[in-house]
């Protein structure tokens, strides 16, 4: 094995002095405080326990949707899937539960294995055909939701347990969502994922440098496939914390073939720093990034702007934050800070 191979398969490592000033994450730390400062001094509301137990639900399932994306991602991949994967594992859970009539964790464990079994189709069908997943999961995203509104009529399953339903309702100290709770249960897990296991490590060095990897032992293909498997249940779990925040399981969640997640899950990954041509993720920088979306949208929205501007204004800000990152990386390779 080469040093660059080495490198590939190991862990990054903590970032400081000057790499960590100029970092995604010290960044996106500034720009949450600034942001938050504007909004609660001209924002009415903005600092309000109603406001801030919104804000922290939103943002909850915001981050989940980000790290769904960025699971794929680090395979140097995109799931444009993933709101129409979400979708189909929310209906799935509402129907166990409705029609089969499984205890809510029962149904829990279908819409997680929903979202594993139409991962793992995305995954498969990239490997075995070669293509890009930009391809097969722009075709699985219109077949995974047509055959949801086909199979369930494009009906609702609203008569859901209490106890499922009060995850997205509760309060903690009077303004905290405990749904806040569960993403960062699934950020740690993710984290120990990359950082301290052996498949954490494939998952990056397979992304950075296939041949590499292949050469140094790694099966690239199931490392792929696993990735897709991954992403698919973290759209799940988006899904299902939707479902408790809603009170209902909606084959609209979200949007038309699932097409309103694909914004914020792209803004995450990319404001955090996880690299677009794969091998670099970072779970923190996914949930700052996706933090500072939310709370951008939350203080716009009490700004009275219109929804249409707020959009604008969101794909403004991804295409100015892969500039910025280029720019930025370029910067820190020429002074030997990367």
């Amino acid at each position: 094995m080469t040093l660059d191979d080495a490198k590939a398969l190991s862990p990054g490592r903590p970032r400081t002095g000057p790499g960590l000033l100029l970092s995604n994450e010290f960044g996106l730390l500034v720009l949450i405080l600034l942001f938050g400062l504007g909004f609660a001094s001209f924002a009415n509301g903005f600092l309000s326990p109603f406001n801030l137990f919104t804000l922290g639900r939103t943002a909850a399932v915001g981050i989940v949707i980000g790290l769904s994306m960025m699971a794929v991602i680090v395979t140097g991949g995109l799931n444009l899937a993933v709101g129409a994967i979400g979708v189909c594992a929310a209906m799935s859970f509402g129907f166990a539960v409705e029609r089969l009539g499984l205890p809510w964790p029962l149904a829990v464990l279908v819409g997680l294995g929903t979202g594993a079994a139409l991962g793992f189709v995305n995954g498969w069908t990239v490997v075995r055909t070669g293509l890009h997943s930009f391809i097969i999961t722009l075709a699985t995203m219109s077949i995974f939701f047509g055959a949801m509104i086909y199979l369930t009529r494009a009906e609702s399953f609203r008569q859901l347990p209490p106890d499922f339903l009060a995850l997205g309702r509760a309060k903690i100290a009077g303004s905290v969502s405990p749904l806040l709770l569960v993403t960062l249960a699934v950020m740690l897990a993710l984290v120990y994922l990359y950082r301290f296991t052996a498949l954490g490590r494939e998952m990056l060095a397979a992304g950075a440098r296939p041949e590499a990897a292949e050469l140094s032992g790694v099966r690239v293909g199931r490392v792929f496939i696993l990735c897709h498997v991954l992403s698919g249940v973290l759209a799940a779990v988006a899904a299902l914390m939707l479902v408790a925040r809603n009170g209902a399981a909606i084959p609209s969640m979200a949007g038309q073939l699932g097409q309103d997640w694909l914004l914020p899950a792209f803004l995450g990954p990319v404001l955090g720093g996880t690299l677009l041509n794969g091998g670099k993720v970072s779970v923190t920088g996914t949930a700052l990034g996706a933090l500072l979306v939310t709370l951008l949208t939350s203080g716009l929205l009490l700004l009275q702007l219109g929804e249409f501007w707020i959009q604008s204004f969101l794909g403004l800000l991804l295409l100015f934050a892969v500039l910025i990152d280029k720019s930025r990386r370029s910067f820190l390779a020429r002074r030997n800070l990367a």
